[in-house]
């Protein structure tokens, strides 16, 4: 709190963000964009900048990480409250998300520069690939939030595509007549399918404000055969809560019939620390059993894995990403995000 009767105030910009929300995400290195958005370095694109090692998603699809922005349009709001999120917090209140996509995908791209100042000149990274990365070919909209919540995401979508940016979508799918009228689609969807069932899902992914999230999942499921676009479900798994449940992830799988499964090992870090132990952490090994196990119940094989990431590839063949054909151009004079300076005000 600040001084009796004085209300929280933060120095954000345009941001709209909770100011305790705010002074959170930006300790945290989030780049803060946009009324609700927000851009984060991920660990591989500072691994393949300095020392060209990408991260399973170049393994499996092809994607570079060193030139991949990992952001989102609402990194402040979410419709679940997952127990083994890492990128809590979000607001208690649904907000209204609508900043002008053009707007947000150039301030996004400002605040990656911004976010990777300190690799230039490093002794570790070529300069070559310094300066790639400053007009990114990938935006996994991935970091935090549930970004079809965002009413222009559709439009967003096209303004990456029009600048030669693939994108990877994320999306818990508790709203699939947004992801069936989207337009156009990414150049990849996810699902997050985290839970077997309706009692694990309701204890493990915890709705915030509708009661039949499970339902609208299975609707989404259903939906996915008929979106032409490549698709993904990935199941984050728990030991000793989800891990296992074969026939469970079976049944679901079927009904979406994605391009590919991704099975991923929880990992106990940031906020999930509350409420799992590192036990719950499944081994690598413990991965390649769920795989192996899962993979004929859906008619395919493992593809591929990550030790480092415990992470597995279920599908028929691996295919790599099409980057869309640029029609525009990012700005030559568009710059770098200015230093942020978000602070809660003394007592």
């Amino acid at each position: 709190m600040t001084a009796k009767g004085s209300p929280l105030t933060v120095h954000t910009g345009e941001s709209e963000i909770e100011p305790s929300i705010a002074v959170t995400l930006a300790k945290q290195s989030y780049q803060l964009v946009g009324k609700h958005g927000g851009v984060k370095i991920c660990h591989w694109t500072k691994e393949d900048l300095k020392n060209g090692r990408d991260c399973y998603k170049g393994t499996f699809y092809g994607i570079e990480a060193g030139n991949c922005m990992q952001m989102a349009p609402n990194v402040d709001t979410c419709n679940l409250a997952c127990s083994y999120c890492w990128r809590e917090p979000h607001s208690d209140k649904l907000q209204k998300i609508d900043d002008d996509p053009l707007h947000l995908f150039y301030e996004s791209v400002r605040a990656q520069r911004r976010l990777l100042t300190g690799f230039k000149g490093h002794k570790d990274v070529p300069f070559e690939k310094w300066e790639e990365s400053q007009n990114p070919k990938h935006v996994a909209i991935s970091l935090n939030g549930e970004p079809t919540l965002y009413s222009q995401l559709g439009e967003f979508l096209q303004t990456c595509h029009d600048h030669g940016v693939s994108t990877f979508l994320v999306s818990n799918g508790s709203l699939p007549k947004v992801l069936e009228n989207l337009d156009p689609l990414p150049t990849q969807l996810y699902i997050s399918v985290d839970a077997p069932n309706k009692e694990l899902f309701n204890r493990l992914c915890r709705p915030k404000f509708n009661t039949g999230a499970w339902e609208k999942l299975e609707e989404t499921l259903a939906l996915l055969p008929s979106l032409d676009t490549r698709t993904v479900c990935r199941h984050t798994l728990i030991k000793g809560e989800s891990l296992g449940h074969h026939e469970d992830y079976a049944r679901l799988d079927n009904i979406a019939d994605p391009d590919w499964i991704e099975a991923k090992g929880y990992v106990h870090v940031g906020h999930s620390q509350n409420n799992h132990t590192i036990e719950n952490m499944p081994s690598h090994d413990d991965i390649m059993v769920f795989s192996n196990t899962l993979a004929p119940l859906v008619g395919r094989e493992v593809l591929s894995e990550r030790r480092e990431s415990r992470v597995a590839l279920i599908g028929k063949e691996i295919v790599p990403i099409t980057l869309p054909i640029a029609t525009k151009k990012i700005p030559e004079d568009l710059g770098i995000a200015r230093p942020q300076n978000y602070k809660l005000p003394l007592a």
